[in-house]
């Protein structure tokens, strides 16, 4: 009488004719207004052989038809939800939250029998997972909507998204989307050696599919001899495993050998004949013994695009870069204030993944010289130590003048009256250049690499709209004594940049990754910070 109550909109103490009148007439059928205490997806609308028989012959086209004691009397506005046109009940519940359903189940079986309507279930999968198959074909199965989505889509809605696997230096990145009436986590793999602009590679690791009314069967794809049985556990919130039953499907009959020939063409697109240098043989010898080993039982942990900003030099996101004998790797473009970061999502026994890679000083642009100095590399390594200089002078006496602060309040509001786009000395800042109208901002300018610096690709872009300082980070085998050394940030265009190593005399170009990621976005800027400190942190 309660929950009739809320319905109706009348106190129990008033008590509701119309809702007593029915239950007199139903009084064998006393269970019609007991909530239901699951709140699973998979039993909203769910019910005995006998209510489903009941439920069938109530059906109409497959729309429930109300029962007579239901229906409001005539010439009156309904008082009562159950007084509704069943069809309209159908649109109601299907424009709620598929997680809500369960709940509204529990109110009465009248609800709970029109929650059996595959419709509203088919508009859940298609607006919350943008299932767009058709979902009719399912009916040959025995499958329906319902199934699909409490049983798949529900159930495995936590690992949708990117992730990072934990494959020690080398990482990864994997993408799970929901494809088709399949669940598929696809490893993204960067284009082959040395052809930055080329699109992304990716490989199928694993799959969820449902085999008729039963649960859904994960299948592992690691291999050349199709799907096999596999297994997913969702260790805890942001981070779920993968195990292989059946490893022995990994194997190929030629042994190990024909294993790393086949890996080897995969990963690098050639034989080992053809590359001559014997520290990459070795590098590349190194990655297929330490991946190989894992057989698609691994460890992810999410990671979240970066948010972007109108402010931004350019928009944010994921790029290839190349990385000399360790080939392309990927990297993470984040702004955060007057730096930006380059952080490694696949990595190298060198510099690992989750490493900071490059970092970019927005404060201290580069006025490059003409491209006749430019090819004198003393000359761009002069003007970069200079501003190396320039910025380790700047943070002593921003530790002095914290350090002062309280005493000196007028040192203080001194430093308080700078402009924005001055640096210590009051020399002008890329703050200025960010904050510049369209219309005012650094034309492109001509642009070389200066003799005697190395790159992989020699078909970099010859123009280059604005150079800033920035530092990079180099280390010994097993990142041993690593340390940022100074170096030019140098952007292209909006989806190409690239690095030369002052150092090393080595050039890096890094190329966008345009592929569009769903359920990638970070719910604050706060949780992308912490996800950059622990992918930083697990891979140190």
């Amino acid at each position: 009488m309660a929950v009739c109550a809320r319905l109706c909109g009348v106190g129990p103490a008033r008590g509701c004719r119309r809702r007593g009148a029915a239950r007199e007439q139903r009084r064998g059928a006393a269970g019609d207004s007991e909530p239901d205490t699951d709140t699973d997806p998979e039993e909203a609308g769910g019910g005995g052989a006998a209510e489903d028989e009941e439920a069938a012959e109530r059906i109409e086209g497959g729309r429930p038809v109300p029962h007579p004691a239901e229906a409001g009397p005539a010439g009156r506005a309904p008082l009562s939800l159950l007084e509704l046109p069943p069809e309209l009940l159908v649109q109601i519940f299907g424009s709620l939250p598929g997680t809500e359903l369960p709940s509204l189940a529990r109110v009465c079986t009248t609800f709970r029998r029109i929650l059996r309507t595959d419709t509203i279930w088919r508009r859940r999968c298609r607006e919350e997972y943008g299932l767009c198959e058709n979902l009719r074909k399912l009916e040959i199965t025995g499958v329906s909507c319902r199934d699909v989505y409490a049983k798949l889509l529900h159930r495995y809605r936590h690992i949708l998204g990117l992730w990072q696997p934990d494959i020690g230096p080398y990482g990864g990145l994997l993408n799970v989307v929901v494809d088709g009436l399949f669940i598929i986590g696809w490893m993204y793999l960067p284009p082959h050696d040395p052809h930055v602009d080329d699109p992304m590679r990716f490989k199928p690791l694993f799959r969820i599919h449902l085999m008729e009314r039963k649960c859904a069967t994960v299948e592992c794809m690691y291999g050349h001899k199709g799907p096999h049985n596999g297994h997913i556990q969702i260790v805890k919130k942001d981070e779920f495993s993968t195990k292989c039953n059946q490893t022995d499907h990994h194997r190929m009959s030629g042994g190990r050998q024909e294993e790393f020939r086949t890996w080897l063409r995969e990963e690098w697109g050639r034989t080992l004949e053809d590359i001559f240098h014997e520290h990459m043989q070795e590098l590349i010898l190194m990655k297929f013994i330490y991946t190989s080993q894992y057989d698609n039982c691994l460890t992810y942990r999410r990671i979240y695009l970066p948010p972007s900003s109108p402010d931004d030099l350019i928009k944010p996101g994921l790029f290839k870069g190349t990385y000399g004998s360790h080939g392309l790797e990927i990297v993470m473009l984040s702004f955060h204030g007057k730096k930006a970061k380059g952080t490694k999502i696949t990595g190298d026994p060198n510099i690992p993944a989750g490493q900071q890679t490059v970092e970019i000083d927005l404060a201290h642009p580069l006025q490059l010289p003409d491209v006749e100095n430019l090819r004198d590399f003393s000359e761009l390594s002069r003007i970069v130590l200079e501003v190396q200089e320039q910025v380790r002078r700047e943070e002593q006496e921003e530790e002095q003048r914290q350090d002062d602060g309280d005493r000196s309040p007028h040192s203080s509001s001194q430093a308080a009256t700078k402009s924005p786009g001055e640096g210590a000395d009051g020399e002008g800042t890329a703050a200025g250049a960010e904050g510049m109208p369209q219309d005012k901002a650094p034309a492109s300018q001509p642009f070389v690499l200066p003799m005697g610096v190395i790159s992989r690709n020699k078909d970099y872009p010859r123009t280059c709209r604005i150079c800033f300082y920035g530092t990079g980070l180099i280390a010994g085998h097993g990142f041993t004594s690593p340390e940022r050394t100074p170096g030019v940030f140098v952007l292209f265009d909006d989806d190409r940049f690239g690095f030369i190593w002052l150092e090393l005399k080595s050039f890096s170009l890094y190329s966008r990754i345009k592929v569009s990621f769903q359920n990638a976005e970070a719910p604050s800027r706060e949780a992308f910070d912490e996800m950059l400190k622990n992918i930083q942190s697990l891979f140190s």
